[in-house]
């Protein structure tokens, strides 16, 4: 029991900070810089919706909303895809691609701060193994 509650209130608490961190220097939430980050590693900067759900863990509901949200910023826009004319792509623009490199610095130095250097090279070790699992055993009950 301690030690999910120490997981559930300390992932909660890290992912709160991590927020507040890029709401206030770069006016990006968390869960659109994720949405960013996927976006820049897919082809040619974009993804299909469905997978880019994903790979955020959202609902194809929750993230269409999202990428209004980001659409009406200017930092992403929607495509059709070419092949699959139901389909939809989310393509990361020029100005959400500096807004990224802008805001990458402050999370990857927050992860640092209040995650990564708490831990030694062992319990990062262990907490990598641990959680490869969880995401291969909760893959498996999604398939």
């Amino acid at each position: 029991m301690r030690a999910w509650r120490a997981y559930v209130i300390g992932s909660e608490l890290l992912r709160k900070q991590l927020n507040r961190e890029l709401q206030e220097r770069h006016r990006t939430t968390l869960a659109d810089y994720e949405v960013l980050v996927r976006l820049s590693e897919g082809d040619g900067r974009r993804m299909r919706m469905a997978a880019l759900a994903a790979e955020v863990a959202s609902s194809k509901s929750r993230l269409s909303h999202q990428i209004s949200r980001l659409e009406s910023a200017g930092l992403v826009r929607r495509a059709d895809c070419g092949d699959d004319a139901r389909g939809v792509f989310a393509e990361l623009t020029d100005e959400g691609m500096e807004r990224l490199r802008a805001a990458a610095p402050t999370h990857v130095d927050g992860v640092r701060d209040h995650l990564v250097d708490l831990m030694t090279p062992e319990e990062q070790a262990v907490l990598t193994t641990v959680f490869e699992r969880v995401l291969e055993h909760l893959g498996d009950l999604e398939a």
